[in-house]
């Protein structure tokens, strides 16, 4: 593929962690932005010399472009997010709904304002956003959370409007419920828990599905643009509903 650069966000363990390996399997320079410097350290020992560990908040936007120093961004993935309780909105404080809106809606769409110039400059790149079926599905207690999503699933909308014609390409990426630490902060940390409310009733995506997906639309032909994929587990239906198991026979 043309694309040689890319950058992805959370990119320490889960989902990130995951997308950042296929890319540099696909012989890209990843450079992996999330807060945890060790995770990301011990990320870099694993994958080689083409992972460059970016530690910094994704809301800082003006230390990330510093710490860029004007690297051809090809492959944008906004996948880092945040969930701070699953609560419902008038249990929640102001604080709580105000640190989700920054992690999962202000961050990647003003990450997508520094490097998306860049992308028009050179007539190539990739968006990907990650957002989540709580964009169209009601989970109860995510209020804000779904809201963020829905709004980067909207921008997304225009954005692949305005960038039509410019070589550059967007795709939303929204799984449904994959065995990750993500809840782990709304669980008050207990993994045992989470464990057990989330991933023991039905089987769970894992962060490779998730990376094998995002590889697969990024390796089509750059006249083709898979616009929106929802990526569920095959026991998940829409709202939380879990289908029975299919008899053995």
């Amino acid at each position: 593929m043309d694309h040689r650069t890319a950058l992805v966000t959370g990119a320490s363990r889960g989902i990130g962690a995951a997308i950042a390996a296929a890319l540099v399997a696909e012989g890209l320079t990843v450079h992996a932005l999330a807060r945890d410097a060790a995770a990301l350290g011990a990320l870099a020992d694993q994958l080689g010399p083409k992972l460059k560990p970016l530690p910094g908040d994704v809301r800082d936007l003006a230390t990330i472009a510093i710490a860029l120093d004007g690297a051809a961004i090809d492959v944008l993935v906004n996948n880092a997010g945040g969930l701070a309780t699953v609560r419902p909105l008038h249990a929640q404080s102001a604080e709580e709904t105000a640190e989700v809106i920054a992690l999962n809606l202000t961050a990647p769409l003003q990450l997508i304002q520094l490097l998306l110039p860049g992308m028009i400059e050179r007539r190539r790149g990739h968006i990907f956003n990650l957002t989540s079926t709580a964009a169209s599905a009601v989970f109860p207690g995510t209020a804000t959370y779904g809201a963020t999503k829905a709004g980067m699933s909207q921008a997304g909308r225009i954005l692949r409007h305005e960038l039509a014609g410019t070589g550059v390409r967007l795709t939303e990426i929204a799984p449904g419920r994959v065995e990750t630490d993500f809840y782990l902060k709304a669980f008050d940390n207990d993994r045992d828990v989470l464990r057990e409310r989330m991933y023991t009733q039905q089987r769970p995506l894992r962060p490779q599905d998730i990376a094998e997906v995002l590889i697969g639309a990024l390796r089509l032909p750059d006249h083709v643009d898979i616009a929106e994929l929802i990526v569920s587990p095959s026991e998940q239906a829409p709202g939380g509903y879990v289908y029975p198991s299919a008899p053995e026979r």
